[in-house]
């Protein structure tokens, strides 16, 4: 049974006849047969080439945005990843759906961790995320303190856990990361250190690679280093710079502006978001009612005139 097919079939019918729900649900339906087949092309294909209906519910919108995140993030969009699934969050029921919120919240802790960003150790704690984020806060853990180590031990421990989350892929690429923060605690805590004894440390067993590592941590602007020896055939160490004042650097400009354009996408999308109540319609009288109240005026103003006359 071709369910892709079927389910293809069934959305052009929908948006032919303007069946707005269904059109949101058989969106999401497709999407998730996509991401489990993983036909991640077929998926994105999808995305670029429906639009999906603006009156949807919150619940189906929330789905497609995690959807969407998710395909982002393979394509290693991870900006427009962190804002889809943050969408997703703010579009989940406030009540129930606990499922949902721990997958949307398994995705953010990792594409946070492939940004540079430790995630708040109070996400941690909370009652529905406790037991389900247990292995992510060890993975945290070991991203924020660069431990080659013990990213691996908790990467091979935990491996058919991540698998069973579809976040394999993104933790394996997690690595680069830490050793790139291995290396920039290395270039802090030594002004100058070999080559093999980096490699020692990193857990690695070519210098070659080791080199390479660390001249792209340099060329990436991760440390402020450089690589040379004493001597042409010596053996190669990593010479650092002196720490520089990062605030006469232009990277808190860059996180103000950041956190800036997050706060007018996220007053943008409460504008959208509100609902007005529905306009009172006027009562129109039928022709017998306004002859009705025309007799009762004319019959008003006789009784007045008869009372004057009296009066006179």
């Amino acid at each position: 049974f071709d369910l892709q097919g079927f389910l293809n079939s069934r959305l052009r019918t929908a948006t032919l006849r303007h069946f707005t729900e269904s059109q949101a649900v058989l969106i999401c339906w497709l999407l998730r047969c996509y991401l489990i087949n993983r036909q991640y092309q077929s998926a994105a294909h999808l995305v670029s080439k429906v639009a999906f209906p603006e009156n949807a519910s919150n619940n189906d919108l929330a789905r497609y945005m995690y959807y969407q995140g998710r395909i982002k993030a393979l394509q290693l969009d991870y900006n427009s990843a962190a804002g889809y699934f943050l969408q997703a969050q703010r579009k989940a029921p406030q009540e129930g759906a606990i499922g949902f919120k721990q997958a949307v919240q398994k995705w953010v802790v990792v594409i946070g961790l492939l940004q540079g960003e430790i995630p708040d150790r109070s996400v941690f704690r909370q009652p529905i995320y406790r037991k389900c984020l247990a292995h992510y806060l060890d993975l945290s853990r070991g991203v924020r303190d660069g431990d080659v180590a013990r990213f691996n031990h908790n990467l091979e421990q935990h491996k058919a856990e991540f698998e069973a989350d579809d976040t394999l892929t993104l933790i394996v690429r997690l690595r680069q990361n830490v050793i790139k923060t291995a290396i920039k605690q290395i270039s802090l805590a030594y002004s100058r250190i070999y080559i093999k004894d980096i490699a020692k440390k990193l857990y690695m067993t070519n210098e070659t690679e080791t080199e390479y590592i660390v001249a792209k941590a340099i060329a990436d602007g991760a440390i402020d280093a450089v690589i040379t020896s004493d001597v042409r055939d010596g053996p190669r160490y990593m010479q650092s710079s002196e720490t520089a004042d990062i605030y006469r650097t232009s990277e808190p400009q860059g996180h103000f502006d950041t956190r800036i354009r997050y706060c007018l996408e996220l007053h943008n999308q409460a504008v959208k978001a509100l609902r007005y109540p529905p306009k009172k319609k006027i009562a129109v009288e039928t022709i017998e009612q306004a002859r009705e109240r025309e007799q009762q005026e004319m019959e008003f103003a006789k009784e007045l005139a008869d009372e004057d006359e009296d009066d006179f």
